[in-house]
């Protein structure tokens, strides 16, 4: 093992519980090296089930806490099981480190009715230094044009709850465009789009655990195809392209192909400094009838 992995593996866990509800339900304790517990907080539902952006927060500190590096640069999670609020054992694996980029897998269980445990999703990851990446930038990726924050609207500007709402709603600052609002008003536009500023409902400025919350945290772009219910997701990949600046990320999702019982959401997340921080695709399963 390489000399500042067994360091990790042998010192306290770093401390990630601070004045946000983000970081002290995604926090968790070392039981073994490579092996963690924690409680899922129910806070963090939408319908019955643990957000995915909330899991994957969950086993990117994980990961960050038994890898070299300590940010997320790239993440892939396949969702095995729906993940229920409770008691839940993350075990980590190395796989590879290096002097730039380190390679980790995590796998997070649950116990079902009968005792038996059950994987619930599986992540294969690398991770780096965000703050060594280079300055240089070529794009032609452009910010969503998305109305001022005071000309969209969030599920407290309702005269009742949405149908479908969750408990994730409490947690999170989301103003969605209007233009990609009509499925909550019973005339959804039929195109695979949703756009909305985003962040933490108690303030707590962005970094890179809270970009892989965001890009799973915006309704279902199914909801403006006309779909209702549950869309679970698959299969999600997020690259972390640099540390987010203080204030509200921009969230931009589009899915083009539905077909099969089977969408994807491709999502760009954007800072204050107009820097694309972040990019997702994920497969979900769509309820067509």
């Amino acid at each position: 093992m390489p000399e500042a992995a067994l360091a990790r593996a042998t010192e306290a866990p770093r401390a990630t519980i601070g004045a946000s509800e983000f970081d002290r339900d995604t926090a968790l304790t070392r039981r073994a090296p490579g092996v963690y517990d924690i409680d899922l907080s129910a806070g963090w539902t939408i319908i019955n089930a643990v957000n995915g952006g909330y899991l994957l927060a969950v086993l990117g500190r994980a990961l960050a806490d038994a890898l070299p590096h300590s940010d997320p640069f790239t993440v892939s999670a396949h969702y095995l099981t729906a993940s229920q609020p409770g008691p839940a054992v993350v075990r980590t694996e190395t796989v590879r480190t290096g002097r730039t980029l380190s390679t980790g897998q995590a796998s997070l269980f649950q116990r079902d009715e009968q005792g038996n445990e059950v994987e619930r999703i599986r992540v294969l990851a690398s991770y780096g230094d965000l703050d060594s990446l280079p300055d240089d930038v070529r794009t032609t990726a452009e910010p969503p044009a998305i109305p001022p924050m005071e000309q969209c609207f969030g599920p407290e500007d309702g005269p009742a709850p949405v149908e479908g709402s969750s408990a994730i709603t409490d947690r999170l600052m989301l103003k969605l465009d209007p233009s990609t609002l009509g499925w909550a008003l019973g005339q959804p536009s039929g195109k695979g789009e949703m756009r909305a500023w985003f962040g933490l409902s108690d303030g707590r400025d962005p970094d890179p655990f809270a970009l892989l919350l965001a890009v799973d945290a915006l309704p279902p772009t199914a909801f403006e195809m006309g779909l209702t219910g549950w869309v679970p997701t698959v299969e999600l990949t997020v690259h972390v392209r640099c540390r987010p600046a203080p204030g509200p990320l921009r969230v931009a999702i589009t899915t083009r192909n539905l077909a099969g019982g089977f969408l994807e959401e491709d999502a760009e997340v954007w800072d204050t400094d107009n820097r694309l921080v972040a990019q997702s695709r994920q497969l979900a399963r769509a309820r067509l009838t």
